[in-house]
Order: structure tokens, then C-alpha cells, then sequence
């Protein structure tokens, strides 16, 4: 637990270091006037070399993380077709190239139409966000709801994990994860809408298969 707490609170020093960069040098204008806040701060300070430098670290950031929402969003649906007899389509391992490729292929279905979605729509990527930027706050909130549900209908099983502060951590979370999906919500429109719909209307599956 003191290696969560270190990691989680170096990242969080790191962001609002970077923030305050952000506001020091851009200010608030400057930030909401740029398409790229880190490229127009180091090319303020450094020139052309400067905003390079920091957009091919972006890049390379970037490919880390879709590398690993790939591999991790795979064997979620994996998972899904392993628990949810509706999907076991889904939970094939096929051992050469020893992967899940059927789900695989899902996700690129998927990400394809988001693609799509973004294509034919008047701001482009941004829809895209504004579709998946609601269902992730949901997950959250839904993950930490069910910690509070197992923590009372399970009051004395043993977890290897002890929340610090128990409940009151986890209530102001879900708190918080509540306003920003109402907000979400609320500017983006039917992007947003459309994202948790999606995530409803496999409610169903779950409870027939529970």
C-alpha cells in the first residue's frame, strides 16, 4: 500500500507541477487559445527545437498507451466471453499467435466505427472523447460502489487490501466520480449519451448469466 500511495502522489505532484507550468507561462488564455498547451509552452521557451522535443515525447506517450489499452481491452472481452455464456464467442484463446484474437478483432470493429463517428462529425476527434470521456468516469463510480456493496453484504471476509479512511475515501470519490458524469454529460451531448447507453444495455446479459 506505501508503494500505491508513493506512486499515486508523485503522479498527482508531477500534474499539478505541470499545470502550474502551464498557467506560469501560457496563462489561461494562452492555454484555452492552444491545440497543443505543451508545444506552445516549450516553443515560447525554447523555439521550434522545444515544441518538437515535447510533441515527439506526446507521440511516443501515446503509443505507449494505446499499446496497452489494446492488449488490456482484449482480454477484458476475453474475460467477458469466459463469465457471460451470451459472449462466449468472445472467450476463444487461440494458441497460435497465443492471443484472443476474436476479441480482438471486436475491439478493432469497435474502434473503427469510433473512427467513423469521428469522421462524419463536425469536431471530429473530439467526439470520439465525448463518447468514451462519460464511460470511464461510470466505470469508476460503479467499481467503487461495489466496493461499498461487497464491504456490507461481506462485512467479515478477509481483502488484502485496506482503504485508508474507509468510507469516507470511497463516498468522496464516488462523489466526485458523480459530478464529473453529470458533467460529461452535459457538454457533450449525445456523444456522451450514446456511450452509456452502450454500457446499459449490457445490464441484461449480466443478470440473465449471474
Amino acid at each position: 500500500m506505501r508503494s500505491l500511495l508513493w506512486s499515486i502522489g508523485i503522479i498527482t505532484g508531477l500534474y499539478l507541477l505541470i499545470n502550474l507550468a502551464y498557467l506560469q507561462g501560457l496563462g489561461v488564455a494562452g492555454m484555452a487559445g492552444s491545440q497543443a498547451v505543451a508545444a506552445a509552452l516549450l516553443r515560447q521557451r525554447l523555439g521550434e527545437p522545444g515544441a518538437m522535443f515535447v510533441s515527439f515525447l506526446v507521440v511516443l506517450a501515446t503509443l505507449g498507451s494505446i499499446n496497452a489499452t489494446i492488449f488490456t481491452g482484449a482480454r477484458t472481452s476475453f474475460a467477458l466471453g469466459q463469465d457471460v455464456s451470451s459472449f462466449r464467442w468472445l472467450g476463444h484463446w487461440y494458441p497460435q499467435p497465443s492471443s484472443p484474437i476474436t476479441a480482438y478483432l471486436l475491439q478493432g470493429a469497435i474502434a473503427l466505427t469510433l473512427v467513423g463517428l469521428g469522421t462524419f462529425t463536425r469536431k471530429g476527434f473530439e467526439t470520439m472523447v465525448d463518447y468514451t470521456a462519460p464511460i470511464f468516469w461510470f466505470f469508476f463510480l460503479l467499481s467503487t460502489l461495489s466496493l461499498i456493496v461487497l464491504r456490507i453484504q461481506e462485512p467479515t471476509r478477509l481483502r488484502p487490501f485496506r482503504v485508508p479512511f474507509y468510507p469516507i475515501v470511497p463516498i468522496l470519490f464516488c462523489a466526485i466520480c458523480g459530478y464529473l458524469l453529470y458533467s460529461s454529460l452535459v457538454y457533450t451531448g449525445i456523444g456522451a449519451v450514446a456511450g452509456v447507453i452502450v454500457v446499459l444495455l449490457g445490464i441484461p446479459f449480466v443478470r440473465r448469466n449471474a
